[in-house]
């Protein structure tokens, strides 16, 4: 059963926590975490954050194929403990997460452990207090934690992703609870994310990408060929369905790390080409299972895939991305993703 035909009156002014927690955790509405009830009069106040009428539907989910309108993505914020201001970015992050180039029927019914991560850039992280420093990708932020988790919400309940149901993942991951962050803006030497992707910098964006996980590397490295190296290796493994298909691996730069790479003359064009070419791995690495998933998929590009040819992590530079975020430190986290899907911006209106 979703949420989606369970009515914001159900509980009216009742606050009885355990009894509607208990409720919730029978019917499957939420997370596994505490919520916060959706009574009418919390639903109302999160309504308030946008000029959208409650019934517009902004986007048809799969696997369920749920209507989200704007009410009843009100109502998994709420859930969530969201705050009335960051119903916009709901709104526009089950806008994009619909499009089809992002795949989310894939994402949302596959064994793979991927999960959505929001990325917020422009004014709106500021304006929202989202955390782009210090454990930014970690605990301690209401707006990060809440945005992600509501997201997630939006899927199972309106979507019908329900673990075990349509929602196969294998084991899952903890991005599957709350996956959000804000882009480091002031401390990137390079143009931000959503500039590069066709905004101005003062326009407000969401971008979801369908991330399977983290991977911290830590370098000390004071060079910017070196340090391009180190970040490429760790990037190889041969259980990559990146490799599979050709994907759109992200990675976030701590500002220590970009100012490395920025010193040593490179754009960000040049980094993704440098990264492109150090992440080619022969075939051979593969299974022979995957050898064929990859004959399947990237024909087009290889022809006939042997285990001398040497496969590309993603099918051109540019689908390489990354942001700058993070405090200070000699880490940055590689996030290998889905593989068939490609991320998606949209402006938060």
């Amino acid at each position: 059963m979703t949420i989606q035909s369970t009515p914001a009156a159900t509980f009216e002014s009742l606050d009885d926590l355990d009894a509607i927690n208990k409720l919730y955790r029978e019917r499957r509405w939420g997370d596994g975490l505490p919520i916060v009830p959706p009574t009418r009069e919390r639903v109302a106040r999160m309504l308030a954050g946008t000029r959208r009428k409650p019934d517009e539907v902004i986007a048809t989910l799969p696997p369920g194929l749920g209507d989200a309108t704007v009410e009843r993505i009100a109502i998994n914020a709420v859930m969530a403990g969201c705050d009335p201001e960051y119903l916009p970015v709901l709104i526009a992050a089950t806008n994009a997460v619909a499009e089809a180039q992002f795949n989310i029927q894939g994402i949302e019914a596959t064994t793979n452990s991927a999960a959505v991560w929001l990325v917020l850039n422009g004014p709106v992280v500021r304006q929202l207090g989202v955390n782009a420093t210090f454990n930014c990708l970690g605990q301690g932020t209401w707006a990060n934690a809440t945005l992600g988790r509501a997201m997630r919400l939006i899927l199972q309940n309106i979507g019908g992703a329900l673990p075990g149901d349509m929602d196969r993942a294998t084991q899952g991951q903890p991005g599957k609870y709350t996956f959000c962050c804000g882009e480091n803006e002031a401390q990137s030497p390079w143009e931000p994310l959503h500039v590069e992707r066709g905004f101005s910098c003062d326009t407000s964006t969401v971008t979801v990408v369908a991330a399977e996980g983290t991977l911290n590397m830590n370098t000390h490295s004071k060079e910017a060929g070196e340090l391009l190296r180190v970040i490429a290796e760790s990037m190889v493994h041969p259980t990559s369905n990146e490799y599979c298909h050709g994907g759109e691996p992200w990675l976030v730069f701590a500002p220590e790390h970009a100012d490395i790479l920025k010193a040593g003359g490179l754009s960000k064009r040049e980094v993704k080409q440098r990264l492109w070419e150090l992440t080619k791995m022969p075939a051979s690495r593969l299974s022979v299972k995957e050898i064929l998933r990859a004959q399947a998929s990237r024909a087009d590009e290889y022809g006939d895939i042997k285990s001398e040819t040497l496969l590309s992590i993603a099918r051109k530079p540019d689908d390489i991305w990354f942001i700058v975020a993070g405090g200070p430190g000699t880490h940055s986290v590689y996030v290998p993703c889905f593989g068939n899907s490609r991320a998606v911006t949209r402006e938060i209106l």
